[in-house]
């Protein structure tokens, strides 16, 4: 008996597809790749927004994503019975936008992983027997506004130690368990080293295969002692203005084939979605053929642990100019601004520098660190 599972990035039915949605017309927008999902036994959506109404945003930086409710009747559309949701925007709107989300997926009979109201909550296994096996899914997010670590709500962090346990925890009660991960570097198309080492890590310790999302953009992957991992799926459907014509309207959707006793198979198709014209379809012809391309050179480097060195390092630099600014103590728009074009100084001295790099660094300093930093 074989058994497939589908999985996607990133999900936002908001702007346009809410407008079509609102509409009454929006079935015609994801009819083309709907099949690839009816063909599987469960499908796992990366839920990238609450369902909620713009009520009672947190206070964090970056923007505030949501969508309508009702449009979780999209995700029944797609075949869809389990969410993830441990990612940095499902906190937007605070414990009101979980509770909301919880309850338009409820109407649709739609379960969630990787948040909840407390962390034993976000970071419960979901069990699921499929034609006579047990799959169990583990769903966590890098830690940033949205995540919980006690009693509060929010996502399930990333916690390597915490992982081990689960693992190993849903290892014995499943015949194979999925880690699904939200994290990586915005618009970098391949992991960090890190990145690399910690989702071989979660192999070794129990993990059957890994998909992995958030950066927005189509990475590699590669088979690692038999398991497939997939350092980011990239978007799935995630309208944005601005955005309507370049990596971030391409993204992968993969099948795994489970049998017992036998190696994963992957199946995997490249979508592009809400371009200038709005929905889904697949890649196909030439365009697939450069982009399956691109994705064995992304491949090449991850096997190559000192090109995979070089190429984060120069990305890092890339992003240098950006971080002093972030770190400086300039404060609003205008300042900083003025900073990056170097028009005004740094106020960071090089002592103060290797101040912060060994608070950062250092565990022990860290949780100091992250206790003082906390809002009163």
């Amino acid at each position: 008996m074989t058994v497939k599972i589908g999985f996607t990035g990133d999900f936002c039915p908001w702007l346009r597809i809410e407008e079509l949605y609102n509409s009454g017309n929006w079935k015609f927008a994801f009819e083309e790749v709907k099949p690839f999902f009816e063909a599987n036994n469960l499908n796992i959506i990366d839920l990238e927004c609450p369902l909620t109404l713009p009520n009672y945003p947190i206070v964090k930086t970056g923007p505030h994503i949501h969508a309508n409710p009702q449009t979780a009747e999209i995700l029944n559309y797609l075949n869809c019975s389990l969410v993830a949701t441990a990612n940095n925007h499902m906190f937007d709107y605070g414990v009101k936008g979980l509770n909301s989300t919880y309850e338009a997926l409820k109407k649709k009979s739609i379960k969630w992983i990787g948040s909840g109201l407390s962390l034993e909550d976000a970071s419960k296994i979901h069990f699921q027997e499929i034609e006579g096996m047990v799959f169990s899914f583990i769903n966590f997010t890098e830690n940033e506004w949205s995540t919980t670590n006690g009693n509060q709500p929010g996502c399930n962090p990333l916690d390597p130690i915490g992982l081990f346990y689960k693992i190993q925890l849903a290892k014995q009660k499943s015949d194979f368990v999925i880690v699904i991960a939200h994290g990586g570097h915005e618009h970098y198309n391949l992991p960090s080293p890190r990145i690399k080492k910690l989702y071989r890590y979660l192999i070794d310790v129990g993990a059957s295969a890994i998909i992995s999302h958030h950066t927005h953009i189509i990475s590699g992957f590669e088979e690692y002692k038999d398991a497939p991992i997939f350092y980011s799926l990239g978007n799935f459907c995630f309208d944005w203005e601005g955005l309507r014509s370049g990596t971030w309207n391409k993204g992968m959707i993969v099948s795994l084939e489970f049998q017992k006793g036998a190696k994963i198979k992957v199946n995997r198709k490249f979508v592009e979605h809400n371009t200038e014209e709005i929905g889904l379809k697949f890649i196909k012809g030439e365009e697939e053929n450069k982009l399956e391309s691109h994705v064995n050179e992304l491949n090449k480097v991850i096997q190559n642990d000192d090109l995979l060195e070089k190429e984060f390092t120069k990305f890092a630099n890339e992003k240098r100019k950006l971080m002093n600014t972030w770190i400086e103590p300039y404060r609003g728009k205008i300042l900083p601004g003025l900073h990056y074009k170097g028009l005004i100084p740094s106020l960071m001295t090089p002592h103060k520098k290797r101040l912060l790099s060994v608070l950062i660094k250092c565990e022990s300093h860290k949780d100091i660190l992250l206790n003082a930093l906390k809002l009163e």
